[in-house]
This record gives structure tokens, C-alpha cells and sequence, in this order.
């Protein structure tokens, strides 16, 4: 498969790379900064540069055409404000899932955050970034056509995964590694059958495979 990942340098997207390269599936990381690149080469990923703030639809649809599937793992980051949540968060998300729908790239994985919600209240930065989490979701969950799939970790931790997890439409607060979390997006990524679902992670007690099974109906 060739999967392109936008955030390709984020800590979760890193470690997909990994792992569809390491089964000899392609990876291709878009990340801005292009001193990232040898980062996402030892990875196993092909790096391509291009500003999901400035791209147009039209080039990030050049990116993902003859793709099988699209990620979007991009994120503002912690240190930035209540704007950049906007133009990331949101507006990259927004742009990417236009771009996937002009490639022909029907499959989608999004990674959110648990308790986006486009009308979450709040002056605090992290509150503009649970909105427009939030706005992206809603957007690429009514306004495309894509065979989508959110997904909606607690909170990440740089432990080291176990293989074991929750994984439902609502799981309640928890913690989950960064491992487990890119474990959970090769797995949905092969099952087609999750489209359509917005689902929240944490760590458990089913193996990751099991999890994307039962939540898929298989």
C-alpha cells in the first residue's frame, strides 16, 4: 500500500512509518520543514515538503493521487496559540481531506482528540484546539465522501506500547502510548470495514487487532 501522511515528523506518525515500512508497504510523510526529511528517511518514509498553511488543494491532491489511503496526523503542537489551532487543527485538516476527495483517495484515518467538539466552550488555548478538532471532524464527517475513520486517543505517553487496548466509540478518559496509538492506525488502515466510525483509544486489555476487529464487526 502507499499511504501519505500528512504531520509526517509527529511523534505518532514517525512510528507508522515505521511500521509500514518495516511490512514493506510505502510511506510518504509531508512535513513542512524540510531538515526534517532525514528524520523520515531513517523512518522509512519518503519525505515530501509542502505547507498545509499555504498549499492549495490542487497540490496536496498532486501528493496523495495513486494513493491507497490518507492520514492525518498534523497538529499546531503545544507551544502555539489559539490562531495556529486554526489554521492547523483545523484549516490543514480541512484542506487535506479536499485534496484526498480530488486524488480519488476514498480511505481516511483522522486522528483527533478526545473530547473535540466544535462548540466546546472556553478562552483557553487548548479549548480553541478541542474546537477546531472538533470543526475538522464535523467537517470530513458531513461534508466529503470519504471513507473516513476518527480516532480519538486519550492521553499520550511515550511509554512503551503493550499491544493491549480499549478501543470504542466512548472509553472515558485514560492514557494510551504513542506505540499503541500507531499500532491502532495500521490496523484500521487494514479494515475497511471501520469507515464511518468515530472511535476513542486508551490503553486495555485487548490486543490491538482484536479491538479493530470487534469494533468493525468481524
Amino acid at each position: 500500500m502507499r499511504i501519505v501522511i500528512a504531520g509526517g515528523h509527529g511523534q505518532i506518525a514517525l512510528r507508522l512509518e515505521r511500521l509500514l515500512a518495516a511490512r514493506g508497504d510505502e510511506a510518504v510523510g509531508v512535513i513542512r520543514n524540510p531538515e526534517q526529511s532525514e528524520d523520515l528517511r531513517a523512518a522509512g518514509a519518503e519525505p515530501v515538503v509542502l505547507d498545509l498553511e499555504s498549499a492549495s488543494v490542487q497540490e496536496m491532491a498532486e501528493v496523495l493521487r495513486g494513493a491507497d489511503a490518507a492520514v492525518f496526523a498534523a497538529g499546531a503542537g503545544p507551544n502555539s496559540g489559539s490562531e495556529r489551532k486554526e489554521t492547523v487543527d483545523r484549516g490543514a485538516a480541512v484542506l487535506f481531506a479536499d485534496a484526498a476527495e480530488r486524488a480519488g483517495v476514498r480511505r481516511c484515518v483522522v486522528i483527533s482528540s478526545m473530547g473535540a467538539d466544535p462548540d466546546h466552550p472556553g478562552d483557553e488555548v487548548f479549548d480553541a484546539y478541542l474546537r477546531a478538532k472538533g470543526a475538522a471532524d464535523a467537517y470530513v464527517r458531513s461534508r466529503t465522501a470519504l471513507d473516513w475513520t476518527i480516532l480519538r486517543p486519550g492521553m499520550l505517553t511515550n511509554d512503551a506500547g503493550t499491544g493491549m487496548v480499549l478501543l470504542t466509540a466512548s472509553t472515558g478518559r485514560g492514557p494510551v502510548p504513542r506505540d499503541d496509538v500507531a499500532a491502532a492506525l495500521l490496523e484500521l488502515l487494514d479494515t475497511p470495514a471501520t469507515a464511518g466510525l468515530t472511535l476513542e483509544l486508551i490503553s486495555g486489555n485487548m490486543p490491538v487487532s482484536v479491538a479493530v476487529k470487534d469494533v468493525a464487526g468481524n
